[in-house]
Order: structure tokens, then C-alpha cells, then sequence
């Protein structure tokens, strides 16, 4: 992945968020990792003091997004990137314990890029989280108009 392009990781776990660090940097990703432990820090940095999203435009964002947070819902914050001109090319990874069909198919429909259910087990959530950097070590994230 260019080294320009930002990861913004939504995750409320610290365990979840050390583990997702740790493996993406265990697969070779050294981009910029920016952490947010709830919707409402996460949305203040993406849209802006004007919440227009505009103060992002020109970077090129990779959002990790849970979608259980203590004060919003991540489906809430993917459809507002995904609404929002600066930022619905933003590659979204929804990384989440839910495997509910209906919840997988609303994100996809909301424009989700990826949704990647997290597996209960550590070794497990570990090595998804793995391939998870590998695969962003290839991908191409465009920039924020």
C-alpha cells in the first residue's frame, strides 16, 4: 500500500486494536495507523470541525471499522462515508464479531468494501488479521477529492 495512505481503525477492544496493529505491521504494513476508540472521535477527525469531510480531501484514507461502539453504530459511520463527497471512495473494511446475514448484506449495500467477521479465537483472529495487511499491502486506496 503507498506509504500516503492513512489507516484510521475504528475499534472501542484495546485487545483488538493492539492485536490488529500488531498483525498488520507483522504483515509488512508500515502506513500510518490512526486509532479512534469510539464513533464520535472517529467522525470528529473524518468530517472536520465544519463536518463537511472537505478537511480530508486530497488524503487517501483505508477506514478499519467496527461496528459495535459504545455511542454509535458503525453502520451509522459507513453510511455517512459513504454519503459524504470527500470520502465514499475511502476503502471501508468492517472488521466485527457479527456474522448476522442481514447486518453483512446492509453494509455491502451501504457500500462496504470488505466486511471480515473477527474470529473468536486468538490464533484465529491473529492470522485473519494477517492476511488482512497483506491484502492491504497490494490494494490501491485513491485519494479524497
Amino acid at each position: 500500500m503507498p506509504e500516503h495512505v492513512t489507516i484510521v481503525m475504528i475499534e472501542d477492544d484495546p485487545g483488538h486494536a493492539r492485536l490488529i496493529e500488531k498483525n498488520i505491521r507483522r504483515a509488512g504494513v508500515l502506513n500510518e495507523i490512526m486509532p479512534f476508540t469510539d464513533g464520535t472521535s472517529a467522525i470528529s477527525f473524518l468530517f472536520g470541525p465544519d463536518g463537511t469531510g472537505a478537511v480530508n480531501a486530497g488524503r487517501a484514507l483505508l477506514i478499519l471499522l467496527d461496528l459495535n461502539l459504545p455511542d454509535t453504530t458503525g453502520v451509522n459511520i459507513l453510511k455517512r462515508i459513504k454519503e459524504n463527497e470527500h470520502l465514499k471512495r475511502s476503502p471501508v473494511v468492517v472488521l466485527t464479531t457479527t456474522d448476522d446475514k442481514v447486518e453483512i448484506q446492509r453494509c455491502y449495500d451501504l457500500g462496504a468494501n470488505v466486511y471480515v467477521t473477527k474470529p473468536v479465537n486468538y490464533e484465529n483472529f491473529s492470522n485473519a488479521v494477517r492476511q488482512l495487511g497483506l491484502f492491504f499491502s497490494v490494494i490501491q486506496v485513491p485519494e479524497a477529492k
